[in-house]
């Protein structure tokens, strides 16, 4: 018997498509009903890329200093959201999130080599786990950035933001934050 769960009671995984074959082993998809292991995938390195997107995303939001711990806020935040990208795009909000990552997402960046006394740049391809790591970090950055001191909610600047970055609309800030990381990469190369 196959069990058929919906994110937050409304939102199929099943149907939702990674495109990007670079980050598709890094975002998971399980079908879950709330989003919320109890970080037991926490306990080994790479174990992170095993919970659901959607929670990595919720946990994200939790890092600025207003959500900081508050689950069920975050949660909240992100089901509104949810409800704000279907209305606008008709679109499974699931599958404008995994769009977002992969859009947001650098593909190279900088690391400072040490010659002697001198330090010199060098271009080096992103790893996917970072990438997607990142991208899910731009979003909520610019999501919270838009919020902040805004008559906006935080899930209408979400919700504009995953819709912006899923588009690759320069004006967002997860996209212009990832083309400021290319740009300086490919100075370095």
């Amino acid at each position: 018997m196959i069990h058929m769960y919906k994110l937050f009671g409304k939102w199929d995984l099943s149907e939702v498509e990674v495109a990007d074959q670079g980050i598709k082993r890094y975002v998971n998809l399980d079908p879950v009903i709330i989003p919320h292991t109890n970080g037991k995938h926490a306990r080994q390195q790479f174990n992170k890329s095993d919970i659901c997107i959607v929670e990595r995303l919720v946990n994200n939001i939790m890092r600025n200093e207003q959500n900081t711990g508050k689950k069920q806020r975050a949660m909240m935040i992100v089901s509104e959201s949810f409800d704000i990208i279907n209305k606008r795009t008709q679109k499974n909000p699931v599958q404008v999130l995994v769009e977002a990552i992969a859009n947001a997402g650098p593909r190279e960046e900088v690391v400072r080599l040490k010659y002697g006394g001198i330090s010199v740049p060098k271009a080096v391809d992103t790893a996917p786990q970072r990438r997607v790591d990142s991208a899910l970090r731009y979003i909520t950055k610019g999501a919270n950035q838009a919020a902040f001191k805004s008559k906006r909610s935080a899930a209408e600047c979400l919700a504009a933001e995953l819709i912006a970055a899923s588009n690759r609309d320069a004006k967002c800030f997860s996209i212009n934050r990832k083309d400021a990381k290319e740009r300086v990469a490919k100075a370095a190369r």
